[in-house]
């Protein structure tokens, strides 16, 4: 085999944007609390909104032209609806509508802030809107301030009038006064006098012959039948629709901040090695057997096979030979894949090694299925120095051998007795040791074996663990073979916590024997 196997990605497409929108839906328990958090938001605002009614009068601005050169302007010209707005929100208008409602002045702010003054377009219309808590004090709200504002622009209006003809009238008393005591000799001087006197009368007539009204209510406000603003079923709507576009907002900043590796391609990107195996989760794999190849079947035991089938026919410079399974931080599933991993190689035939090298932490010498030395077949089988006969069933029989001792010193001394131990093994040797980023002698091991096999749980072990791990092979000089991607290896995690501690059985205690003279196994039990 010219290269690594190109693995089937289930998770893992070309297409960038159904990549982001696969990463975003993992998270689905995030949009779920967007969407339960907008319908909440609906509902709230739904109920705030069931208890506000808004009614709504109209108004017709009249226009009172200037008396003094507004000939020729139009009606629409001589009013700023601008300005009318404006002063239709004053604080004097508000303090008329609360006299009018029996409010004190004190609280003519809170009336205002509850008035909303609109002028429909190209229209001498003004539109005044008032909230409250009940129809009925809606409507009297919006017709008080109504009539407030008529009002209001009525007494300017009259004011306006009274400035403008007080002038006119000290002119006209003193004219009459001096027509009155014969003042103007000159008869061409007094005719003067008496046609200005006409002109000013007529003009103080003209002024005050002027309609001085504010306006006309064109629509005068009724209590409101519904609630104001959209119904329930548009709230709750419009929460569902921001409570989706939230959740997918979470669901991305989550993404976007977890590191865990949850495609094939990932892997890859961050060990930059193949990924030579892909473990799925299997129904069938409930119990609480290690050594699942030549015992069980599935799509899990398959997937050993294959991994087995990949390591013997690469054409890398370990082959088949001296390969160091290990995890970044769960060494469960190191042990596992180092367990099926010899017991698939054992079924090609050959001879097959697993060597435990930290059996302070592993399980491995409890779980396994070992062979009692009473086996009448123990002495034609292979069998090297300190090691005992595992039984995978119809796969066959593979050596075990663990690491020499407990303590500091023992595991300090473990890749110096591994790295002698291996140069004379004429097999194809498994080892399996300690997390490597937990403990330092997994690396120490790197350096003795061939390559190394890693095994990275889906959506468990983080990218920048990988990373850390290639950089440290690479820097010991040793070979990174691949990546076996286990996605079932957060579960099984949780689950292999609860079960029981298996107590030793007599014969698996005797591990470290070494052979006697006449070529009998002699056991040292620690």
């Amino acid at each position: 085999m010219t290269g690594p196997i190109h693995l089937d990605d289930r998770y893992d497409e070309p297409d960038q944007l159904r990549d982001q929108l696969r990463r975003i839906l993992r998270h689905r328990a995030l949009i779920a609390l967007g969407l339960i958090l907008g319908l909440l938001g609906g509902l709230a605002l739904a109920e705030y909104r069931a208890h506000t009614y808004t009614a709504t009068g109209e108004v017709l601005v009249r226009s009172s032209a200037d008396p003094f050169g507004t000939a020729g302007v139009s009606a629409d010209n001589q009013v700023s609806m601008t300005t009318e707005q404006q002063i239709a929100t004053s604080e004097e208008v508000a303090r008329r509508a609360a006299d009018a409602l029996g409010v004190p002045d004190s609280q003519a702010g809170g009336l205002a802030a509850r008035l909303r003054v609109t002028n429909p377009m190209k229209s001498r219309v003004l539109r005044f809107e008032f909230t409250a808590g009940s129809p009925q004090r809606a409507a009297r709200g919006a017709n008080a301030f109504a009539a407030a504002y008529l009002a209001d622009r009525k007494g300017r209006n009259d004011a306006a009038v009274k400035r403008a003809t007080g002038a006119l009238d000290q002119q006209i008393q003193v004219l009459n006064k001096q027509l009155a005591q014969d003042e103007l000799e000159r008869p061409d001087t007094k005719t003067a006098a008496q046609s200005q006197l006409y002109n000013l009368q007529k003009r103080v007539l003209d002024i005050k012959s002027r309609d001085t009204d504010a306006g006309d209510v064109v629509r005068k406000a009724t209590a409101p039948h519904l609630p104001a603003g959209p119904g329930l079923r548009t709230l709750l709507a419009l929460g569902l629709v921001c409570g989706l576009l939230l959740g997918l907002v979470l669901a991305w900043l989550r993404s976007a901040l977890d590191t865990r590796v949850r495609t094939v391609g990932e892997v890859r990107a961050a060990l930059r090695a193949p990924v030579l195996g892909f473990l799925p989760e299997s129904p069938e794999d409930k119990d609480d057997e290690l050594l699942k190849v030549g015992r069980t079947g599935g799509a899990r035991t398959e997937a050993f096979r294959a991994l087995a089938f990949r390591l013997r026919n690469t054409q890398n410079p370990a082959g088949a030979g001296h390969v160091l399974v290990v995890a970044p931080r769960d060494a469960e599933a190191a042990e596992e894949v180092a367990a099926n991993l010899a017991a698939a190689l054992a079924e090609y035939g050959g001879e097959v090694l697993l060597v435990d090298a930290d059996p302070d932490t592993s399980d491995l010498t409890h779980r396994l299925p070992l062979m009692s030395y009473e086996s009448p077949t123990l002495e034609e089988a292979f069998l090297p120095n300190g090691s005992i006969l595992v039984d995978a069933d119809v796969a066959g029989r593979f050596a075990f051998r663990a690491g020499a001792g407990h303590g500091l010193h023992a595991r300090m001394s473990a890749p110096a007795e591994i790295g002698r131990a291996l140069p004379n093994a004429d097999s194809s040797t498994v080892v399996v040791t300690g997390p490597f980023l937990g403990h330092a002698d997994a690396l120490a091991v790197a350096q003795r074996v061939d390559g190394v096999l890693l095994v990275a749980g889906l959506g468990s072990t983080r990218q920048d663990e990988l990373r850390q791990v290639q950089e440290l092979i690479d820097c010991a000089g040793g070979r990174l073979l691949g990546a076996v991607l286990d996605a079932a290896r957060p579960r099984r995690r949780l689950w292999l916590r609860r079960r029981p501690k298996h107590r030793p059985a007599p014969h698996t205690t005797a591990l470290m024997g070494l052979p006697a003279q006449d070529g009998t196994l002699t056991a040292s039990r620690r």
